[in-house]
C-alpha cells in the first residue's frame, strides 16, 4: 500500500535533510509525498506531515518535512494519497448499539414482510405469553410506509405481546394491551397519547409520544455481563475506526456507559475520543438542579483529560420526523402513512416553555452545554425563543447552546442561532434514508428549509455531522448508518435512497465545507478543537489516509471511500487488509 521509503529520490533527500535537523525537532513519524487537508482557517493543503509525542509538528513539503526525520522517524510514502484530520460524531448511542444484537442477530428489515418474518421467527423460540420487541424499525424506511397494524401483529404471533417501537412511539397487538392493562378506560397522565378506534373506543395499538412507558415489557433476552457489554463496546469503537472516526459523542450518557469508556481508557483500549451530553430526565426543578451540580463535580466536566470529556447534558423536547411526532409550527396533516387522523395534531412536546427556561438556565449556571432533541420547526423555534430569553441577562454563548437534530428550521431561526452563538449538531443520513417519505407526505416547498446546511454554513452558525447511531454494529447495516463519507456524499449532493432527483440543491454543502462538519466544526461543539479537528501545529495526531481524493473526484464517489490507515494521537489504531 505505501512504501516505507519511497523512491530513491526520497532516500537522498532523507540523507540530505537529516543532517540539518536539531535533535530536539526530530519527529517521530512522517508522511511524504501526499495531499493532506489540514482543515486549518484557510483549509490549506499540505504536501507532508510530521508527528512527535503524539501530536503535530508541522505540515509542509516533502523536503521541509524530511527535515525533522531522525534515525529512529517512521517514514511513510503516501504515494499521493489523501489525509485528513480523524472525523468526528457528534452525536451516537454507542453503548446501546453495541449491545442490540448481543442475544441474537437482527436481519434488514426494509418491508412488512421482514418485520412481520421476524416476529413469526421469534414466536418460535420466545415462549408463550413472552414479549416480542422490535425496536427501532421506522415506518419512513418501510417499503408499505406504515406502522404494522394490531390485526397483523396479532396474526404473526397470537400467543405473544408484540412491541413494534421506533421511539417515542409504538405499534403493538392485544396480548400486549391486556397484559399491560391498557384497555379503553385507561387513562394517562404526563406526556403522549394512546390512539383509539372512533367506533369502539378501543386501542388501536398505535401508542404516542413514550406512552410505551405503560407497557409491562418482560425481556427473555439474554443480558450482557458488565465485562462482555466492555468487550463489546471496544468491537464497535474499532469498527468506528474503520470508517475514520477518531472522536464520537454519547449524546443521552447515563454512569453505567461512562463507565464502560472509563474502562477501556484505564486498560489502554480506548481508540477514540469521546464527549458525553449526561442525560437529564424531565422531572422537577430541584431534582434536575441537584443532577445538575452532581455533573458539573465530575473531574471529566473540567474537560482536561485528552481522551474524555463531559461536555452538558441532554433532554427530549419532542418526537420524531420518522414516527410523526416532531413538534411542528403547522399541523402534521392527515396522514395514512404516520396514522394521523387529526388535522389539527402539531407533534409532540415534551417539556412546557416556562420549565424549559428553568432547566436552560440551571444548566448554564453550572458551565455545561446544554442540548435537547427537537426535530420539528416548532420545537427548534422553541429552543431559540429560551436561549435568546436568557441571553439578555446571562450570555450563553461560552456554553456553546446546542440544538439536536434541528431538521426542520426557517431563515429566521437560522439567523437568531448565528446572532447567539447557537450550534447545531445534525445528521444528514435521515435525508438519505427519508426524503422519499418526508416528501411524500410534506412536499417540496415545506422541505425547503429541511436540513439546510448551505444556510447555516452561510450565516456562519456552527454545525456539526453525526449519525444517531443507536443499533447494530456495521457502518453501513446499523441504525441509522455510521459511515461519516455516506453523510459526506448525501450533504454534498442532497441525493437519497429512492428518491428522484436532488432534495433542495441550493442546500447542499462544497467539498470543503462538508469536510469541516465532521472535523473542526465538530471539534467546536465538543470543546475538542484545543486538541483536535484539524491538522495544525500542537494538536493531536489524529488523522485518516483515505484511498481518494474526495476534493476531486466524482461526488457520487465521496460515500464509496474506504479508510487505510486510522492514527489516535499518532498511534495506528486501525489498517485496511
Amino acid at each position: 500500500m505505501f512504501g516505507k521509503y519511497g523512491d530513491l529520490r526520497s532516500l537522498l533527500a532523507i540523507a540530505i535533510c537529516a543532517a540539518a535537523a536539531p535533535a530536539a525537532e526530530m519527529a517521530d513519524l512522517v508522511f511524504i509525498h501526499g495531499k493532506i487537508a489540514t482543515v486549518d482557517h484557510e483549509f490549506t493543503i499540505a504536501e507532508a506531515l510530521a508527528i512527535k509525542g503524539g501530536k503535530i509538528l508541522r505540515a509542509g513539503t516533502s523536503n521541509e518535512i524530511l527535515a525533522l526525520q531522525g534515525n529512529d522517524t517512521e517514514v511513510i510514502d503516501l504515494g499521493g494519497k489523501m489525509v485528513l484530520p480523524g472525523l468526528m460524531d457528534s452525536h451516537s448511542h454507542p453503548n446501546d448499539a453495541s449491545i442490540y444484537e448481543f442475544d441474537h442477530a437482527v436481519g434488514q428489515m426494509e418491508s412488512m414482510g421482514d418485520v412481520l418474518d421476524y416476529i413469526r421467527a421469534r414466536a418460535k423460540v420466545v415462549p408463550e405469553g413472552g414479549w416480542i420487541v422490535v425496536d427501532q424499525v421506522f415506518i419512513t424506511r418501510l417499503k408499505e410506509q406504515r406502522y404494522p397494524t394490531k390485526v397483523e401483529l396479532d396474526a404473526a404471533a397470537p400467543k405473544h405481546a408484540v412491541v413494534f417501537s421506533t421511539h417515542p412511539d409504538s405499534s403493538v397487538n392485544s396480548l400486549a394491551l391486556e397484559l399491560s392493562g391498557i384497555d379503553k378506560d385507561f387513562r394517562i397522565t404526563g406526556e403522549g397519547q394512546i390512539e383509539k378506534d372512533p367506533q369502539t373506543g378501543e386501542p388501536n395499538g398505535i401508542l404516542r409520544g413514550g406512552t410505551r412507558r405503560y407497557l409491562k415489557i418482560k425481556s427473555t433476552d439474554r443480558v450482557a455481563s458488565d465485562g462482555e457489554h466492555t468487550r463489546r463496546l471496544m468491537e464497535l469503537l474499532h469498527d468506528y475506526n474503520s470508517v475514520g472516526l477518531t472522536t464520537i459523542t454519547e449524546r443521552n450518557c447515563n454512569n453505567s456507559d461512562l463507565e464502560h469508556f472509563q474502562q477501556l481508557a484505564a486498560t489502554g483500549n480506548l481508540t477514540v475520543r469521546a464527549a458525553f451530553s449526561m442525560s437529564v430526565a424531565n422531572e422537577s426543578i430541584e431534582s434536575i438542579r441537584e443532577n445538575l451540580r452532581q455533573i458539573a463535580r465530575n473531574p471529566l466536566t473540567r474537560r482536561t483529560d485528552p481522551l474524555l470529556r463531559i461536555v452538558g447534558v441532554k433532554m427530549f423536547q419532542d418526537g420524531g420526523m420518522l414516527t410523526g411526532s416532531a413538534y411542528m409550527r403547522e399541523p402534521w396533516g392527515v396522514s395514512k402513512i404516520y396514522s394521523i387522523t387529526d388535522p389539527r395534531y402539531r407533534g409532540m412536546l415534551f417539556i412546557e416553555k416556562d420549565h424549559l427556561r428553568e432547566i436552560v438556565q440551571a444548566t448554564i449556571a453550572e458551565g455545561l452545554q446544554f442540548t435537547a432533541h427537537s426535530v420539528g420547526d416548532g420545537a427548534v423555534t422553541n429552543l431559540i425563543d429560551v436561549y435568546e430569553e436568557l441571553d439578555k441577562t446571562t450570555p450563553i454563548r461560552n456554553t456553546r447552546p446546542c440544538i439536536t437534530h434541528s431538521n426542520f428550521m426557517s431563515a429566521d431561526a437560522i439567523q437568531r442561532m448565528a446572532k447567539l452563538g447557537i450550534v447545531a449538531d445534525m445528521q444528514p443520513i435521515w435525508l438519505y434514508l427519508d426524503a422519499r417519505t418526508l416528501e411524500s407526505h410534506f412536499g417540496t416547498d415545506r422541505l425547503r428549509y429541511f436540513q439546510p446546511l448551505k444556510s447555516l454554513f452561510a450565516a456562519g452558525v456552527v454545525v456539526g455531522g453525526g449519525s444517531d447511531h443507536m443499533q447494530k454494529i456495521g457502518s453501513l447495516r446499523s441504525i441509522n448508518p455510521y459511515n461519516p463519507f455516506l453523510g459526506m456524499g448525501t450533504a454534498i449532493t442532497r441525493r437519497a435512497k429512492g428518491y428522484e432527483g436532488q432534495l433542495h440543491p441550493e442546500e447542499a454543502l462544497s467539498r470543503e465545507q462538508a469536510i469541516r462538519f465532521y472535523t473542526s466544526n465538530n471539534a467546536y461543539i465538543l470543546f475538542y478543537d484545543d486538541l483536535a479537528g484539524s491538522l495544525e501545529a500542537g494538536k493531536m495526531a489524529d488523522l485518516i489516509v483515505v484511498d481518494r481524493d474526495i476534493l476531486t473526484c466524482p461526488a457520487d464517489e465521496i460515500r464509496d471511500t474506504q479508510v487505510l490507515r486510522t492514527y489516535l494521537g499518532g498511534k495506528l489504531v486501525y489498517q485496511r487488509k
